[in-house]
């Protein structure tokens, strides 16, 4: 008989396409991690990972097992977590994937979840918005705060969150003078440190500026914001913040925080950010206390 912790193994080396990366994550050396996805394909009698000098994928029937092995894995999850509400418990892990841009945002509902359920394990995977619509639909993640616009109808159900807007997070000195707010013509002039254009925050700020004709000149590329605030408060560059993460950082030394003006339709408008989760049933119980948290929040 398969065991639950062989699916996990297997859900582990699908999504990470990598021995070594599968068996750090499952917190197993990778001769170990082999060895036991060998002695399951000795057990079932047959093939489940196309072998090579590396990781070549999965082969027919490892991909059947992987699928069926998401479902189990999760049902296991919900029985778990709703023996432990029959005791007036709420407590498991709950896997959160999060846009670079609304990190601030879910800390803030991460405290409140833990001030109503401390015994809550939450883990936030800060990643894009396509990989989290991604692993929603293959039950890598329990829920996603993410675009909107990324979010695929069907399964998955999105609740409103709040519009994202942008501030220009400057160094004093290269903002000598301004008021309290600047054009995009204006940001578009000064060195700038943005999010990869992979991200989807990326690609907004660059609809923008090609929404008006203009070219940004852009200094540096990260997969975070936490670089380019650096950066900018030892005067090399400024970055674009989402509102939110700024108002949450509060004042950085040796920076200004401007407001961003335009009359075009497209820079003006807030971009909407949402909570988004599987529809399941039974519901997971971490899931329905983060949006009871989340409901009580926009009160």
């Amino acid at each position: 008989m398969i065991e639950l912790r062989d699916l996990q193994l297997l859900t582990a080396l699908a999504r990470h396409q990598h021995f070594a990366k599968a068996a750090k994550d499952c917190g197993m050396s990778q001769p170990a991690f082999s060895m036991r996805i060998r002695n399951l394909e000795e057990k079932l009698g047959l093939s489940i990972v196309r072998r090579g000098n590396r990781f070549q994928g999965l082969t027919g029937e490892g991909e059947m097992i992987v699928r069926r092995a998401r479902g189990i894995l999760d049902d296991a999850k919900a029985l778990d977590q709703e023996i432990a509400a029959s005791r007036g418990e709420v407590t498991g892990t709950l896997v959160l994937g999060v846009v670079p841009t609304a990190t601030a945002f879910a800390a803030q509902l991460v405290n409140r979840l833990h001030e109503v359920h401390p015994r809550v394990l939450v883990h936030i995977d800060v990643t894009t918005s396509m990989l989290i619509q991604q692993r929603l639909l293959d039950g890598t993640i329990d829920a996603g705060v993410t675009y909107s616009d990324s979010v695929p109808p069907g399964l998955v159900t999105a609740t409103d969150l709040y519009e994202e807007s942008y501030v220009l997070l400057a160094p004093e000195a290269m903002v000598a003078g301004q008021g309290d707010s600047l054009s995009w013509q204006e940001v578009a002039d000064l060195p700038l440190s943005l999010l990869e254009p992979g991200m989807q925050n990326r690609r907004i700020l660059d609809r923008i500026f090609a929404e008006q004709e203009l070219k940004p000149d852009v200094m540096s590329e990260s997969s975070g914001f936490m670089s380019a605030i650096i950066m900018a408060r030892e005067g090399a560059v400024a970055t674009i913040l989402p509102r939110a993460l700024a108002e949450a950082l509060g004042e950085i030394n040796g920076t200004r925080a401007l407001a961003l003006i335009s009359d075009d339709e497209v820079a003006a408008q807030g971009r909407p950010i949402c909570l988004a989760y599987l529809q399941r049933s039974p519901e997971l119980t971490t899931v329905a206390s983060l949006r009871r948290i989340v409901d009580a929040f926009s009160q």
